[in-house]
């Protein structure tokens, strides 16, 4: 039976450098392409934080050393979304032709639209980019940018993460899914743009990835969220003698364990949040978080957290 399924790529499955990648989307590709061959329709998304980190540090020592403007962060998250799609889409297109499959995968480059009055602009929390001297860092401020010191080893860039809106591109990603193809679409969390008119303005921000992942899901109308990160099982009580792994929870008690603050704020939480909202916008969906070595079980129902209403 087919079932469109959200995948959502997280650190492991990319490496953090180039020649990393290259080895890491390979392998993933391997896993992606077994998911087809169970009758997955996938829409893929993935993380970005070491490498849109890497982009902006270069585009900024390049404008530095040559006295020329640097990058905002818009325009480094949509090159992100172009060099780690494009070594995505090439290694899946790859595996599928090896087994007799033949599908386009397509990157969508993806923005995002973002509340201009998230109250994550007044507190960003994201810190990106190279470290900075003291004069640095007040050059900067004066800017309207947020730094931050980390003792010992200088100033960094810091940022918003506000939460998602709308995706500006979702029509075509439907259209593209509809007609049978694989979509790569919102990579990083989508490129942050703020409405002015018919103006879209690129934000000085990175999006959760998770959360766009979430919204993706629900606005393609996807049967399945799969989050793939580096555990098998979501778990409780974690690091302590009484961790204890979560199989099958309703939304409910996931939110329960929000609220006991079971879920660490920048790793799981988020997860966790965007598989809340996508069950609970439409009834027989599911989400399921686990590892991508354990994706295709997960995919069966054998293994990985799986949240849903029954």
């Amino acid at each position: 039976m087919k079932k469109r399924v959200v995948v959502a790529l997280g650190h492991r499955a990319l490496g953090t450098t180039l020649p990393d990648q290259k080895l890491a989307v390979n392998s993933s590709a391997v896993i992606l392409a077994d998911l087809v061959e169970e009758g997955a329709e996938l829409i893929i998304t993935h993380s970005n934080a070491p490498q849109v980190g890497m982009i902006h540090t270069a585009m900024n020592e390049y404008a530095k050393a040559h006295e020329t403007y640097g990058a905002p962060m818009s325009v480094c998250s949509a090159m992100s979304q172009g060099y780690i799609g494009y070594d995505i889409q090439n290694a899946l297109r790859a595996e599928l032709l090896k087994r007799g499959i033949y599908k386009t995968v397509s990157t969508v480059l993806t923005q995002v639209t973002v509340d201009p009055y998230d109250e994550t602009f007044y507190h960003p929390t994201k810190v990106i980019g190279r470290y900075m001297t003291a004069e640095e860092a007040a050059l900067e401020q004066k800017k309207g940018n947020y730094v931050v010191e980390e003792p010992g080893k200088g100033f960094r860039r810091i940022i918003a993460s506000p939460k998602p809106i709308d995706i500006v591109e979702i029509e075509a990603i439907k259209t593209l899914s509809d007609a049978g193809q694989i979509v790569i679409a919102c990579g990083g969390g989508g490129i942050p743009v703020l409405k002015q008119g018919s103006n879209l303005k690129g934000a000085s921000a990175v999006i959760e990835k998770d959360l766009v992942s979430g919204l993706l899901a629900d606005l393609t109308d996807a049967d399945m969220l799969m989050i793939l990160t580096n555990e098998e099982f979501v778990n409780i009580k974690y690091g302590t003698d009484k961790e204890t792994p979560l199989k099958h929870i309703t939304p409910e008690e996931a939110r329960v364990h929000i609220a006991n603050h079971e879920f660490g704020e920048t790793k799981m939480l988020p997860k966790i949040e965007a598989s809340i909202n996508f069950v609970s916008r439409e009834e027989g969906r599911t989400a399921v978080i686990t590892s991508i070595d354990k994706a295709v079980d997960a995919y069966r129902g054998k293994t990985g957290t799986v949240i849903c209403e029954k």
